[in-house]
């Protein structure tokens, strides 16, 4: 049966397309639990900045220098404690010492950094060592500052620096140290100066054991496959997590209420009486019951689980118009005579229901329960973009959402937006062209449409 169905689909090129795409929806999802695993998921999306640190904050995908024509700058850092810098240390006759840290880096953009950050990592007792700083530029110029003690985990932002700014001719310093003053732009279109540059520290310990080290981070414009937020996290991660989230969601919602709504309108049509009639009442009912409005109480009230809308989904969703419909189709097969003839032989009501009139409905549950499983992901979306999404998982509508209270799109991050609509609008083609094809194949009134 399945090789014969199998067949079918490959007559149809909008489900062959179809199922491709679901497939490597369910590789994707495979490839995120592998790669990262739950624990590892949920500690970078809520770890915050001190996870993204080497992050730039709202920075566009890398790959959209393709598109630009330029060369944006990506994040890149050196660091002394792990040899990326270059580190001497000159112990002097009275136990102090004289650190330098040389940082040497080629910066071959055509933008300007978005922000440099030195993170110290220092150890002494008592007294605070004191740094200077130097930075040079390709074309010879030297710019002195600094000149602070630190502390054991000091943060410098260069970007606060006032003197500093003054000194690069009022600019930002993150664009000032890199601006080539030689060239002919117009203000407000100055470009960085390729070549390479130095920044050197040095370093005075006024004790014996005292250590500098420190990781210079230079903030690019972009980073990474999808860009980061506002958070500087990497939105990678939770378009990764999204899809197994977004396909468990859609799958369990629409097989328990697809196989449920199925077994309560063949249990009321088989036994009718006061069993069909209180099926039908709640049916009639929960047809006028505002769904969404019911999903957005439980989440504001009780809990925003994913597992508590998803099991809200399911028991608002069994009692709906498709019981009719299956009623309908069960009050003719109840009249069929392998039916009447299960009966004459003793067989029980229960055998009855489970293994003759529910598998006559198989082939036309599997087209509706595969066109069903983009409604239920996109309903977790909507839940999430409306803020009643689940506060631990990384998903598409938890991006959306966010990018929503950070405007965006206002403030140009369209990756922010497109990319998780993208992959919504994929997973719905997907199993809306697959359902079609299937809804062809297994419903003989639509064979040759």
């Amino acid at each position: 049966m399945f090789k014969k169905s199998f067949r079918e689909i490959t007559r149809y090129p909008s489900a062959i397309v179809g199922l491709a795409v679901v497939l490597l929806m369910f590789v994707v999802a495979i490839y995120a639990v592998i790669k990262i695993p739950y624990r590892e998921a949920i500690r970078l999306w809520r770890g915050g900045e001190d996870v993204w640190y080497h992050n730039p904050r709202n920075a566009s995908p890398a790959w959209m220098n393709f598109f630009w024509g330029k060369n944006l700058p990506e994040s890149f850092f050196l660091n002394s404690a792990d040899g990326t810098a270059e580190k001497t240390v000159v112990e002097n006759p009275d136990g102090t010492r004289q650190i330098t840290i040389n940082y040497t880096f080629d910066f071959p953009y055509d933008g300007f950094p978005q922000e440099l950050i030195l993170y110290f990592d220092v150890a002494f007792a008592e007294k605070q060592p004191f740094i200077a700083m130097e930075w040079l530029t390709p074309d010879g110029r030297r710019f002195q500052f600094g000149n602070i003690g630190v502390t054991a985990q000091q943060t410098y932002r260069f970007s606060q620096d006032q003197k500093l700014s003054r000194k690069v001719g009022g600019m930002a310093p993150q664009k000032g140290l890199f601006w080539d003053v030689f060239s002919d732009a117009r203000p407000g279109e100055e470009m960085p100066l390729k070549g390479t540059y130095q920044l050197i520290l040095t370093g005075t310990t006024f004790e014996p054991d005292s250590d500098i080290d420190a990781e210079l981070v230079v903030h690019g414009q972009v980073a990474g496959l999808a860009g980061t937020d506002h958070q500087r996290r990497d939105l990678s991660v939770a378009l990764l997590w999204g899809t197994p989230v977004a396909l468990i969601f859609g799958l369990v919602a629409a097989l328990g209420t697809s196989v449920l709504t199925m077994i309560i309108a063949a249990i009321g049509t088989w036994y009718g009486g006061w069993v069909d009639e209180m099926i039908q009442r709640i049916t009639e009912v929960n047809l006028v019951l505002p769904f969404l409005s019911i999903l957005i109480m439980v989440g504001t009230f009780y809990s925003r689980s994913i597992w508590t809308i998803l099991g809200m989904t399911i028991l608002l969703s069994i009692f709906t118009g498709s019981i009719k419909a299956y009623r309908a189709i069960f009050l003719q097969v109840k009249e069929s005579t392998y039916i009447e003839a299960a009966r004459a032989y003793g067989a029980g009501n229960g055998r009855i229901i489970f293994h003759y009139l529910i598998p006559r409905m198989i082939p036309l549950l599997i087209p509706g329960l595969v066109s069903s499983i983009p409604i239920f992901v996109f309903l977790e979306a909507s839940l999430a973009v409306l803020g009643i999404g689940d506060p631990v998982l990384p998903t598409w509508g938890k991006i959306i959402f966010d990018a929503q209270t950070q405007d965006a799109l206002y403030k140009g991050f369209y990756y922010w937006i497109l990319e998780p609509a993208a992959l919504l609008m994929a997973t719905g083609l997907g199993f809306a062209m697959l359902g079609f094809a299937l809804d062809r194949i297994f419903n003989p009134r639509l064979r040759g449409i």
